[in-house]
């Protein structure tokens, strides 16, 4: 039986294009993850690996899915066809099927998981690097806060003296209740 096997890295991921792929593919068991690649801790992952069986095909859109950590990949490659469990990829540019035992496949998870892991390592310099040159401009990495000191006294007056409710106070400064929640400092306690 072919069961399929989708990962993005973030939760602010879609895992449509990779659930439609493998539908196309005609794999009606697909577990998923929404987790990065080099965590471990991936219970579709671990739930699919539990489940899978001799004769049945494990089958992602490409190896990457699986980690991007090389030795875990290499471990998944030689341990699956050991319980009889095949592994196949759909989009990589070299085709990967364990079924078929060929030399080529062997050579294609090699260099795949290699590529996969590589990219890893690129991907955290450049963004280390983007970290240090944002420090080194005065620009604090990560998202812009989305109320400023101006929009925190406005709220603070449409909510205290205006007795504007929290919903209101938020869409006029078009950002979330939950947003404005966070930053708005608590009610002044009245004198008695």
């Amino acid at each position: 039986m072919d069961l399929g096997y989708a990962r993005v890295s973030t939760p602010r991921q879609s895992l449509d294009a990779q659930l439609d792929r493998l539908r196309a593919a005609g794999i009606e068991k697909i577990w998923t993850d929404k987790k990065s690649g080099k965590n471990t801790d991936r219970p579709g992952l671990t739930e699919l690996l539990e489940y899978a069986r001799g004769g049945d095909c494990i089958v992602v859109t490409k190896l990457d899915r699986l980690g991007r950590n090389l030795r875990e990949t290499l471990n998944l490659f030689h341990e699956l066809p050991e319980r009889g469990v095949a592994i196949r990829t759909l989009d990589d540019p070299l085709i990967i099927d364990t079924a078929a035992d060929d030399a080529m496949s062997r050579v294609g998870v090699a260099m795949l998981g290699l590529f996969a892991e590589m990219e890893r390592v690129y991907m955290l310099e450049r963004t280390e690097r983007a970290r240090a040159a944002a420090r080194e401009r005065g620009v604090a990495p990560g998202p812009k806060m989305k109320l400023g000191p101006e929009d925190i006294d406005r709220a603070v007056y449409l909510r205290d003296v205006k007795k504007l409710s929290m919903a209101e106070v938020a869409a006029k400064l078009e950002v979330s209740p939950a947003t404005l929640s966070r930053r708005l400092p608590p009610r002044p306690t009245e004198d008695r």
